[in-house]
């Protein structure tokens, strides 16, 4: 058969993908928004063999790509973008390009709406902070978790510890114009939980049915992160001109002891296994578990947070020890993918791992 061409939107994981790609002979085309394109172009043009160049992302689904991508017998790796720029709906409907993974999972990594990631959990019996559908309920340190007003792909979040406390930061924040009132309505509310933050980048291979453990890592937020730079007089000082945001800036790769990773694995089972059951044939190949690690009594727990079901924009994680374990040399999620594309090829299994 034809080798297929890997394929992605500019953005996210892209450069990841493409390098794995590159190591397994595959050829690679980026679909790039106007604006954004030198990444891909001219500064990393030595992993990209061809390019896409579209006015804005959300034309991945117009009729003129989906049939130029045809043509060229792509598969579509989706990653965060897709899910921010493209019409979900589309993309699953029209968008008659073979996708790696299920794409059909793509939309319940939400955190509200008909399709959200506690379908998910639940089914799986998976352990995420107490929520509060009511705010009047409060009793606790809180997150609560909105849509910025202006970027409403990004989230919006702050802390209250009382009914009084949500009401007082809710208003001052729709009062600046960085959140709405109306977004707020649809607000996740969640108990704030205090341990360790850390992200489980897993890969489930539908052909040789096993969950891997490809690294660990936790976020570089802006402006957070500054903002425990300097000292509480100064925090407290500032709290109402400057409310803490947590934009992804980056990623550190971290360890976690071995006494934890039976854990996680244990609850990458719990999903994978829920998520074949509300949308067959569910996860397939790489998704993440953010998780808080508490300190108990009596023992150590990992409580989920968010979820990914897909690539986790975190290269980085490659130089934790995991994917070395496995394969006795450090291998990306996105050379990991290129390896399962490979092997399905050879097996003419391609169908099982693409929707």
């Amino acid at each position: 058969m034809n080798i297929p061409i890997i394929t992605t939107l500019g953005g996210h994981s892209a450069l990841e993908i493409c390098l794995g790609a590159k190591k397994l002979d595959f050829q690679t085309l980026v679909i790039v928004e106007k604006g954004r394109e030198n990444t891909y172009t001219k500064y990393y043009q030595n992993l990209v063999d061809d390019y896409i160049l579209l006015d804005k992302f959300d034309k991945l689904t117009s009729n003129k790509i989906i049939q130029l991508l045809k043509s060229k017998k792509v598969i579509f790796i989706p990653h965060r973008y897709v899910q921010v720029y493209v019409d979900l709906s589309k993309f699953e409907t029209i968008f008659e390009v073979k996708v790696y993974g299920n794409k059909y999972l793509l939309k319940y990594e939400e955190r509200e709406g008909k399709f959200n990631q506690y379908q998910i959990m639940r089914e799986g019996n998976i352990d995420y902070p107490l929520r509060y559908e009511n705010p009047a309920e409060i009793d606790r340190l809180v997150l609560v978790k909105t849509k910025e007003a202006v970027r409403n792909y990004e989230r919006a979040f702050f802390f209250a510890g009382s009914y009084r406390e949500y009401k007082v930061k809710s208003q001052e924040l729709i009062g600046k114009g960085s959140i709405k009132r109306e977004d707020l309505k649809q607000a996740v509310i969640e108990e704030y939980l205090i341990g360790v933050q850390v992200n489980f980048n897993f890969f489930y291979s539908p052909l040789s049915h096993k969950v891997e453990l490809m690294g660990t890592d936790t976020r570089r937020q802006t402006n957070i992160d500054g903002l425990l730079r300097i000292p509480a007089v100064q925090q407290i000082e500032i709290e109402h001109n400057i409310y803490p945001s947590y934009i992804e800036s980056g990623h550190c790769a971290v360890t976690v002891k071995e006494s934890l990773l039976e854990k996680a694995f244990d609850l990458a089972e719990k999903l994978v296994k829920a998520s074949r059951d509300i949308v067959p044939p569910g996860i397939i190949g790489p998704f993440a578990l953010q998780t808080v690690v508490l300190p108990g009594p009596p023992k150590e727990k990992i409580v989920v947070f968010d979820i990914s079901l897909r690539i986790p924009g975190s290269p980085g994680s490659v130089f934790t020890p995991y994917s070395h374990y496995l394969y006795d040399k450090p291998v990306s999620i996105g050379e990991r993918i290129a390896l399962e594309i490979k092997k399905a090829i050879t097996l003419k299994r391609l169908d099982e791992i693409t929707t």
